[in-house]
Order: C-alpha cells, then structure tokens, then sequence
C-alpha cells in the first residue's frame, strides 16, 4: 500500500511540474554557527555531511561567501533584508527576547517579495529578528507573519536561551499573541522539545512542500544547529566519530536529504533552487571551557573556522566566511566558484530569477552570472563587503582580494599580536594569506588609503 501511495505522488508531482525556470520554488537553509571547516567537502576527517557534499558538487559552491555580522540577528537581517545591518535600527547584533527592538514593518523581506509575487511562503526554524514583550506593547510586528511568511514553527531566540519558546503560528492561537500557540518554553531545561527541534522543522518543511507543489513556494529553514548548546534526536546520538557536534551534523545532513526526496518525488527537483549557508562561524569563545556553567564540556562542542582565523564574534575571516551553495539541478551547472559573494547577495538574486519585483533599497548583488553564467551575462558589480560587530558598525571591509581592519574584534580577547584603528589600518590579502598572518599596510599605503575613503563612504551612505 506504502510503495502505491508513494508513486501516485510521485506521478502527481510530475504531472503538475512547471518548467524549470517558471517561477522556481525556493528553499533556504541557514544553519546556526556552523563553520565554515564543519562540512566533509571542506576537509574535516570525522564529520561526514554526505548530502551537502553532494549540493556543493552539483551546484555553484562559493569559497568566498560570507555573513554580514558575526552573530545571530544581525546576520539574519542581511539574509533577509538585503540589506546591511547598520540600516536595521536594531541597535545590536543580537536581540533577546526581553528587547524592545525588532525587525521594522517597514522592511521589504524576502518573503514578502515572493509573497507579492504569487508564492507561498513558510518558516521553520529559528527566528532571532524579535519577540513581543512589554517593552514593544507586545507587537504583532515581532513575529514571522508580519513579515511575508504564511506560516512559521521554531523558537523566538536561540534554544540556549532560559526563556526560549517554540512556536507556532495558529489562526486561533492567542500565546504570545495573537496568531500563535506555544508548544515549549524554557527550552533548555525541556530535553524533549530541544531534542526534537532539527526533525520538527524537517517535517513541517516537508508537509509544506506537499501542500504546496501545484504552486511555487518559498521556504526558510533555520535550523538551531550546531550553535553550541547542541541537542541531537536519540536515534542519532553516539552515530558520529566527531562526538556531538558530528552526530548533530549527521541528522542536519539526513534532514536535507529528506527534504531533497521530498522534492524530487514531487517532480520539483529541476524546478527549485537550493540555498545553503550558515550564519556566522563557531562559537570558539568557549574553546577552553572544561566545565561551563551553562554548556558543561563546552571545548568539545565548538566546530571549526579553518583555514581563517577566530570564529563568532570576531571580524576575522573566521567569523564571517560561511558556506555558500546554490544547488538547481539542470539550470545551474557545476563550478567551484572563486569569485566572493555575501548574504547580501540572496535577496536580489532571488527575486530576480523568480521574476519579483520590491521597492526596496538593497545592498547585495544580482549574482546570476556567477550562477549561470551562458544565461547571464550582466556585469556583477565588482564584490565589497563592511564587516560589522557588536553595534553593526563597519569595523573592516573588504575590496576584491584586499581586507582592512580599522578595529580588532573577537570574544576571545585575543589581538593575534596585531593593533588596528582609523588612523593605522591593518591591510591583509586574504586570498593568499588565508590566515590574515601579514599585515601589507606599510607596503601599500595608497591602497590602504583607497580602501579607507570608500569604507568611510559606504558607512556613510547606511546612516
């Protein structure tokens, strides 16, 4: 019964499928401090990540792609704003949930683009861009569904948080507001709730992509993991040779996978684009952490930023260097792709290639030709990025090869032996020195100058 129940689906899917370039479903997947070195086919020896192995190869992999901020809400404004940090108004790169800000009605998302566009739009997973509380007269503007999504499940906040909630949206729900029910709080003192948050997410994401495959879909999905509190289902603790961490990674990779089947067994498979990154780089902060607090034996639950220097919270290559993949079977070919590009990127790239249309001032780039370049041939403009911290003020940029850090940011405390400032930048060439171990200012002080006045400008524009 099973096996004819599954091709009826499958032969339904095919019947429905729209060719591959008409309005593409879109899927968005953004891990939380996931390094950049935490996959197998960047090199790690224990951790196996099978299936986004297999994205990266059959799509466009970006050795160079980064986040705007090293940390949480700022980096998922840019996602899915377009948009640099320091135009948020939120004031910090992280808000909790007893903060007043939140992400602005008057923000233009991703969502609410595709969403104009005719697309069905739905969430899992981890929000971070706000939370309705005394403080904002317990705003309907601070949840997903006043932001383009149709539908959400996940926490508010990262899981770690003592306060964290599962939600989700219900038409008849009235916690916190209206619009939504609680299914969890307190999570990290309920094992259960956080254990089960990567497959809760992965079922909704697959039961939305069911009811949903005769039109085209938009769906993000924000997995809590890695991050550093990790909870992983029982069914894959003790599967990994990297511990936790590994057996985390495992049950993410299994999730796409299923979402991938889920995709192909619809007869969507050339007919949706696949977005993979994370949001910032690990939490190493905690590296010599025996025995914290909060996170117990914390040194063995931080991944890896390798090759790149420091890790979350710093504004070294480590904290905001990701992966990038886009993955469309049949439209996008295969390339490892050397050219850098940024989230800033996903936005206009997106509404591109599925003909929407926003009035929205954005900061990334219509990559479409670093994608498929014999269908594209636009100029991309020449790559640029600020790099942001704690304020979401530009404290490093970066210009083709060329970095300057006018200010040394990490949680760690460590300045690696370097000083930096407005007046004596630290000048790096981060495509040969992946390390950021020579500083070529001296060498290069009209170029230091150069790239100053065009920070200072950029920064300037934000304001």
């Amino acid at each position: 019964m099973k096996s004819w129940i599954g091709l009826l689906f499958l032969l339904g899917g095919m019947a429905s499928a729209r060719e591959a370039t008409d309005r593409p479903n879109v899927i968005l997947i953004y891990l939380d401090d996931s390094g950049y070195g935490d996959y197998s086919y960047h090199g790690n020896p224990v951790i196996e990540t099978p299936c986004i192995d297999r994205l990266a190869a059959g799509g466009v992999d970006f050795t160079q792609f980064y986040v705007t901020s090293p940390a949480c809400s700022a980096s998922r404004y840019s996602l899915l704003t377009g948009r640099y940090p320091a135009r948020s108004g939120l004031g910090s790169w992280v808000i909790g949930p007893d903060s007043k800000m939140h992400l602005r009605s008057e923000e233009v998302t991703i969502a609410e683009g595709l969403k104009k566009a005719g697309y069905a739009t739905g969430m899992f997973g981890k929000w971070h861009l706000g939370h309705p509380n005394q403080k904002n007269q317990m705003s309907t503007d601070t949840l997903p569904l006043a932001h383009g999504f149709d539908e959400w499940l996940g926490t508010n906040v990262s899981h770690d948080y003592a306060d964290a909630q599962l939600l989700q949206s219900d038409p008849a729900g009235k916690e916190p507001i209206d619009g939504y029910r609680m299914i969890a709080q307190n999570l990290p003192s309920d094992a259960a709730a956080s254990t089960s948050l990567t497959k809760r997410y992965t079922d909704a994401a697959v039961d939305f992509i069911g009811r949903h495959k005769e039109k085209p879909f938009f769906t993000y999905i924000a997995y809590n993991q890695p991050h550093l509190g990790l909870y992983v289902d029982e069914a894959y603790r003790g599967k990994s040779r990297r511990g936790l961490l590994g057996d985390v990674m495992a049950e993410v990779d299994d999730s796409i996978e299923l979402i991938l089947k889920t995709i192909e067994a619809a007869g969507l498979r050339d007919n949706t684009l696949v977005i993979f990154s994370s949001d910032n780089g690990p939490w190493i902060r905690f590296q010599n952490s025996a025995k914290d607090p909060k996170y117990g034996e914390a040194r063995m639950h931080i991944g890896y930023a390798q090759p790149f220097r420091d890790g979350k919270g710093s504004n070294w290559e480590g904290g905001h260097r990701v992966p990038g993949i886009f993955y469309w079977p049949g439209v996008i070919p295969p390339k490892r792709q050397l050219e850098p590009a940024s989230t800033l990127d996903v936005m206009p790239t997106v509404l591109a290639v599925c003909g929407a249309s926003v009035d929205s001032k954005m900061d990334g780039r219509d990559i479409r030709p670093l994608l498929v370049p014999d269908r594209f041939t636009h100029q991309v403009k020449t790559f640029a990025l600020l790099y942001s911290a704690a304020t979401n003020h530009a404290n490093a940029y970066r210009e083709g090869a060329w970095k300057i850090h006018t200010a040394l940011i990490s949680q760690t405390g460590d300045s690696y032996g370097f000083r930096a400032s407005s007046e004596k930048p630290l000048l790096f060439q981060v495509e040969q020195d992946l390390g950021e171990r020579y500083d070529r200012a001296s060498e290069q002080p009209e170029r230091v100058q150069g790239m100053l006045q065009r920070m200072r400008a950029l920064e300037a524009s934000l304001k």
